[in-house]
């Protein structure tokens, strides 16, 4: 079996080939479709659960995606974090920042890598 390097599948998900995260995204779709709770409503339980759950950094990075495409505000997302807090954990909390700083700049660095260098002559 082949296996592809790490940094040739980033590039491949960075350009658009990603059916995985595709997928992903598709049953997210739904998933809010079938809620029936507004996008602000549906992000923000989101959120919640994927702090509850310790979720991995991309996870965050896919829910403030689509929060980034509505008028959710910073000050709600961090409201959320300050009202699950007693529930979880200070920990988990602090954890979550963490993990959505991480996969922020993940994203960015990722962005960066795939960006076409000029060539020289």
């Amino acid at each position: 079996m082949t296996q592809t390097a790490p940094d040739n599948a980033l590039g491949r998900i960075a350009a658009g080939d990603a059916p995985v995260l595709e997928e992903l995204l598709a049953m997210n779709l739904d998933a809010a479709e079938r809620s029936g709770l507004d996008a602000d409503t549906y992000l923000l339980v989101r959120l919640a659960a994927l702090v509850a759950m310790d979720a991995a950094p991309v996870s965050y990075l896919i829910t403030l995606g689509a929060a980034a495409e509505t008028d959710l505000s910073v000050e709600r997302i961090q409201g959320v974090l300050v009202a699950i807090a007693p529930v979880v954990g200070s920990a988990r909390v602090t954890a979550a920042a963490g993990a959505i700083l991480r996969g922020v700049l993940g994203a960015e660095a990722l962005a960066e890598s795939v960006v076409p260098q000029p060539r020289s002559s």
